[in-house]
C-alpha cells in the first residue's frame, strides 16, 4: 500500500523533467505543442532599480561600514578620555551606574490633587525613586479651573493646581527632603513653584534639603510647545528673579531643566534638538550671568531634558555630543572653573511622537529600546511612556508596566555593569562627531541672527522645525521610513483593546467648589495688596520671586497672578511662519 501511495505521487509530479512520466503524457505534451513558434516580442528596457538610502531617522547619510579612515585625526583624550575626565562624552561620573544607578521617573498627574497624589504614593511603592508632575493644559496656560478657556479640559492632561491649597494635597505626608521632586511646567513655573516652596515650609522642611528640578525653559515653549504667558523678554527676567532667590535659598534645586523634549516631539531632527537645546542653555547662563551671578555659582544647578527616540545609535550619540558640546563652551568661553559646571546632567524621557494607536502594545517595544538608548547615552534619570500615551493618561497598568521596563534594563540586562560599553564604535564615535558639526553649523546661524530671543522674535526656529517635520511626513507617506502597525504590517482587524483611562467631569466641579471655598475664606484685601506689590516689581524690574511667594502664601490663585503678570507686560502673539 505505502510502495502503492509512492507511485502515484512520483507519477504526478510538475516537473517537466520528472523520470517517471508516463508514455501518455509525455505524447500529448508533444501534441500540444504550437506547429509554428509565435514572433518574439522585443524586450523593453528594465528600469534600473532605485537603491535604498541609508540614513538616520534625522536624514543624517549612512555608509554601509565604517573604519579607522572614518576617523582621522581622532585623539582619545581630546574627543573621549575615561568616563568622568573632561570633556565628559563617556558620562560625568567615573562609574556610572556602578555607583548609583539612574532615577526613575515617571510621570504622574491627572484629575485632581487626590487622585495624583495617590498615584505618587502608588509609584513610590513600586520602586519609583522620584516624582514627576504634570499639570494639564489649564495649569500650564495660566488659567484657574473656573476660567471659560478651562472648561472641558480640568484634569485631562495632567493634576489641576489652582491655590496652594491644591499643592497641600498633592504633596501630603510625601517626604519630599527625602525624593527629588520634579515638575513639568513653564510659562506659570515661578508661581507653582513658589506654592511648593511654600508648602514645605509650612510642614516644617529646610530648604536647603529640598532636591528636585523645575522644568522653567520658557524659552522651549515659544519654539515648540506654546504654553507661553507674557512676550520673552519679561519672561525671561522672571526666570532670572528665581535664579537669583535659589542660588542663595535653596541651593540643591536644579532651577532650569533645560528641554529639548519639547521640540523633538514638534518635529525637529536629533540635529536640530541637540543645538537648539544648547543654544537655549548657552542663552540661560547668560542670562544668569546678566542678573549677577557668577558661572560656577549657578551653572551647576542647571539640568537638561532630552528626547529618546527610536534611532538607537543617533541617539547615544546625541547624548555623547551634547556633554562634550556642553563641556567645551563652560570652558574655554564662560572660563567655568567647578567641574560641575562642565558636566551636562540630564533627564531622558522615551518619544511620545514615536509611539502609535494601532498595535499599542508595540510601544511596549519601542519604550524599551528608546529607554535603552538613554542608559547607553549615559542619562542621569529616566521616564519611559506608558503604552497607552496615544491614547490618553496612563493607567495604572501600563505604568506600572512602563516603570518595570526601566527596572528590567537596570537589573537584569547587565549593561550597566561597563560604562560608557559603546565606546571605540568606528560608527558610534563618527555619528559623536557628526552630531556636533551639526551643531556647531546651527550655533553660527543663531548667532548670525542675533541669538535666542531674536531668533524666536524671527520666527527662526519655528521654521526650521516645520520644514523637518514635513520632510518626515513625507517619507511616512511613500513609506521610505516604516512604523509598524501605522505605515506598515497593518491589520484589517483591531487588535486586542486595551483599557483607556478617562477624566470625568466630577474633578471640574470639585475644582470649581474648592476655588469658591478658597476664596470665601482667605483675606481678600491680602490678596489685593500682594497682588498690586508683585504688579508694581514688575513694573520696577525688581525681583519678583519673594513677592510671588507673598501671594501665594495669600492663596491668590495660579489665574489671578497670572493675569497681574499680563496685565503688566501684555499677552505673547507669536510671529506667524509660513
Amino acid at each position: 500500500m505505502v510502495k502503492e501511495l509512492t507511485k502515484r505521487d512520483s507519477s504526478s509530479s510538475n516537473s517537466p523533467n520528472s523520470s517517471n512520466q508516463s508514455e501518455e503524457q509525455t505524447a500529448a505534451a508533444k501534441n500540444a505543442e504550437p506547429k509554428t513558434k509565435p514572433e518574439a516580442k522585443p524586450k523593453s528596457e528594465a528600469k534600473p532599480k532605485k537603491e535604498r538610502e541609508y540614513e538616520t531617522l534625522s536624514g543624517i547619510p549612512l555608509k554601509s561600514v565604517y573604519g579607522p579612515e572614518d576617523l582621522k585625526d581622532w585623539k582619545y583624550e581630546e574627543a573621549l578620555a575615561d568616563p568622568g575626565i573632561f570633556p565628559y562624552t563617556r558620562g560625568i561620573h567615573t562609574d556610572m551606574y556602578r555607583g548609583k544607578v539612574w532615577t526613575m521617573r515617571q510621570f504622574a498627574g491627572f484629575g485632581g490633587p487626590e487622585e495624583t497624589n495617590q498615584r505618587f504614593r502608588y509609584l513610590l511603592a513600586q520602586g519609583q525613586t522620584g516624582l514627576s508632575t504634570a499639570f494639564d493644559l489649564p495649569t500650564l496656560m495660566g488659567y484657574d479651573s473656573d476660567h471659560p478657556k478651562a472648561c472641558g479640559e480640568v484634569g485631562v492632561c495632567g493634576v489641576a493646581i489652582d491655590t496652594l491649597e491644591d499643592m497641600e494635597i498633592l504633596y501630603k505626608d510625601l517626604p519630599l527632603d527625602k525624593v527629588s521632586t520634579s515638575m513639568t511646567i513653564n510659562g506659570p513655573a515661578v508661581i507653582i513653584y513658589a506654592m511648593f516652596l511654600a508648602n514645605a515650609r509650612k510642614r516644617g522642611f529646610d530648604w536647603k534639603n529640598l532636591n528636585g528640578t523645575l522644568q522653567n525653559d520658557i524659552f522651549k515653549e515659544y519654539i515648540a510647545q506654546k504654553t507661553y504667558l507674557i512676550p520673552p523678554r519679561p519672561a525671561l527676567k522672571l526666570i532670572q528673579d528665581m535664579m537669583v532667590f535659589c542660588t542663595r535659598n535653596v541651593p540643591k534645586w536644579n532651577t532650569i531643566s533645560v528641554s529639548g523634549y519639547h521640540i523633538r516631539e514638534a518635529g525637529a531632527t536629533a540635529v536640530q534638538e541637540l543645538a537648539f537645546t544648547l543654544a537655549d542653555g548657552f542663552a540661560y547662563v547668560d542670562a544668569g550671568i546678566e542678573a549677577g551671578l557668577e558661572v560656577d555659582e549657578f551653572v551647576p544647578r542647571l539640568s537638561f531634558f532630552f528626547n529618546a527616540h527610536i534611532d538607537f545609535f543617533e541617539e547615544i550619540a546625541k547624548y555623547r555630543a551634547a556633554r562634550r558640546i556642553w563641556a567645551k563652551r563652560m570652558r574655554d568661553h564662560y572660563k567655568a572653573k567647578d567641574e560641575r559646571s562642565l558636566k551636562l546632567r540630564f533627564h531622558t524621557q522615551t518619544a511620545g511622537c514615536s509611539l502609535t494607536a494601532p498595535q499599542p502594545e508595540n510601544n511596549i517595544i519601542r519604550t524599551a529600546i528608546e529607554a535603552l538608548a538613554g542608559v547607553l547615552g549615559g542619562t542621569q534619570s529616566l521616564h519611559t511612556n506608558s503604552m497607552d500615551e496615544v491614547l490618553g493618561l496612563p493607567t495604572e497598568k501600563a505604568a506600572h508596566i512602563a516603570l518595570r521596563t526601566q527596572q528590567i534594563i537596570a537589573y537584569e540586562t547587565g549593561v550597566s555593569n561597563v560604562v560608557d560599553p559603546l565606546a571605540g564604535s568606528y560608527y558610534v564615535e563618527w555619528l559623536t562627531d557628526e552630531l556636533e558639526r551639526g551643531a556647531n553649523a546651527y550655533f553660527k546661524q543663531i548667532e548670525e541672527i542675533g541669538g535666542v530671543i531674536p531668533g524666536i522674535e524671527k520666527g527662526f526656529f519655528m521654521k526650521e522645525i516645520a520644514d523637518s517635520a514635513y520632510r518626515f511626513e513625507q517619507k511616512l507617506q511613500s513609506q521610505d521610513r516604516v512604523f509598524v502597525g501605522l505605515n506598515g504590517f497593518k491589520e484589517e482587524a483591531p487588535g486586542s483593546k486595551i483599557e483607556i483611562l478617562k477624566i470625568g467631569s466630577q474633578y471640574e466641579e470639585r475644582q470649581k467648589s474648592r476655588i469658591k471655598a478658597v476664596k470665601e475664606r482667605r483675606n481678600a484685601e491680602q490678596v489685593n495688596n500682594t497682588l498690586n506689590a508683585l504688579k508694581d516689581a514688575l513694573r520696577k524690574n525688581e525681583n519678583a520671586f519673594p513677592l510671588l511667594l507673598e501671594c501665594v502664601e495669600a492663596y491668590a490663585t495660579v489665574g489671578e497672578i497670572c493675569d497681574a503678570m499680563r496685565e503688566v507686560h501684555g499677552a505673547y502673539r507669536e510671529t506667524a511662519v509660513l
